[in-house]
């Protein structure tokens, strides 16, 4: 065989098995997963070499109407029930695989410069003109502080002043840049920008569970059990502990 030929038969062999031993798990997760997830997916490829975690990090709803659509994804993990259940109505998952790894709490946060407040009331003041949160159509966060403030008789009140965020995370940086007045979001976002934001008061709510699953339409369906299996090991648990989740 000629010289330049076998360099590019090697060549060859060399990116073939790159790619064979190179496998991409994606992950999508809801937005206020991010922090914790990069970690977990860290770890996940030191412990799994030759797998490498991606993540598309957005509102639960709009991942899921990604992966209904067809757009590739191994795992999901949202950030409510309800969205995982519709995903399991639309044959969206595997059979099995769904499991509850993380729970999380509702807060009201305002600039760290704002004067604070105690009762959820206490946002129908004039001087909180404008206030954050998840768009309740597509964003579990948004959808669990409209249910609050309906249950205190708030949401006619306060609607007009209501800025809609396309995530927790987009609800999170209208605070921290005092664009608004005040926001809703979970606990662990605030806790990521403790100079920029303070929490004000928790909201009472339905339990605010996340579940994850292995998607129907995996190309990678062993990696993706063995991840969201990971998610849910004593290690992976004290990671989240540590951004603030709670146990399931």
């Amino acid at each position: 065989m000629p010289r330049r030929a076998r360099a590019l038969f090697v060549a060859f062999l060399l990116v073939t098995c790159t790619d064979a031993t190179a496998a991409e798990l994606l992950v999508s997760a809801a937005a206020s997963l991010t922090n914790a997830f990069r970690e977990i997916g860290t770890a996940f490829e030191t412990t799994h070499p030759g797998t490498t975690v991606a993540f598309n990090f957005a509102a639960s709803d709009l991942l899921l109407a990604q992966i209904v659509r067809g757009a590739p994804a191994d795992v999901f993990a949202a950030a409510d029930e309800a969205t995982m259940d519709r995903a399991e109505q639309a044959g969206a998952l595997r059979a099995g695989t769904r499991r509850d790894f993380a729970a999380n709490r509702l807060v009201v946060v305002i600039p760290s410069a704002a004067p604070a407040f105690t009762t959820l009331e206490d946002l129908a003041a004039p001087r909180f003109r404008r206030i954050a949160l998840g768009s309740p159509q597509t964003v579990p966060a948004g959808r669990y502080a409209k249910q609050a403030l309906e249950r205190a008789g708030l949401w006619p009140k306060l609607e007009r002043r209501l800025i809609y965020a396309g995530s927790v995370r987009q609800a999170l940086d209208y605070v921290a840049r005092a664009e608004v007045d005040a926001g809703f979001v979970y606990a662990t976002d605030a806790a990521i920008m403790p100079d920029k934001v303070k929490v004000v008061l928790e909201v009472p709510t339905v339990s605010v569970r996340y579940p994850i699953a292995v998607t129907a339409l995996t190309r990678r369906p062993e990696d993706a059990r063995r991840f969201v299996d990971f998610v849910a090991t004593p290690q992976m648990q004290n990671v989240l502990l540590r951004y603030g989740f709670r146990p399931p």
